[in-house]
């Protein structure tokens, strides 16, 4: 076993306390309640537009609004008007994380693209694939998801 010269042993405390206090042992933070790239909710798609016109559309700027902790954007001012109105009927369920990923107890984001309504709500999946996936077993797939969130936030984001 090799022994620690002597004129070293400060050091080595001094570092090992660094590394305690900057944070290296500490719990990592937890995922946001909305996934949102650059603070912006399903990368700048309508939510609304999924139910009323039963396709992804992109949002425009200035029919924008803040909502729990994101920035949604809408195509048309009666569509950000009826999401200001009720925002939880229209925002995707899980915060628009992967339906799939919460189903498994993790967080992953999701393509605006891969999006199903089933039974007056809006889920996402991270693509067209992992969505035919997790409808092989829908019911099942959404009691999960349903029971793990929101505490799957604690849960750090898979990457």
């Amino acid at each position: 076993m090799t022994r620690l010269h002597p004129a070293l042993r400060p050091a080595v405390a001094l570092a090992v306390a660094a590394v305690t206090f900057f944070g290296f042992t500490q719990e990592p933070p937890p995922t946001a309640p909305v996934s949102a790239v650059d603070g912006l909710a399903i990368s700048g798609y309508d939510p609304v537009a999924y139910f009323t016109e039963s396709r992804a559309r992109l949002g425009a700027a200035e029919f924008e609004h803040a909502w729990n902790g994101a920035r949604w954007r809408f195509a048309t001012a009666a569509n950000l008007a009826a999401f200001v109105e009720a925002p939880a009927k229209y925002a995707p369920q899980y915060g628009g994380y992967c339906a799939w990923a919460v189903s498994r107890n993790y967080t992953y984001p999701a393509d605006p693209q891969a999006w199903r309504i089933v039974g007056g709500r809006l889920f996402l999946n991270y693509d067209k694939q992992v969505q035919a996936t997790w409808a092989q077993e829908l019911e099942a797939n959404i009691a999960r998801a349903d029971a793990n969130w929101p505490g799957v936030l604690a849960v750090r984001e898979a990457r």
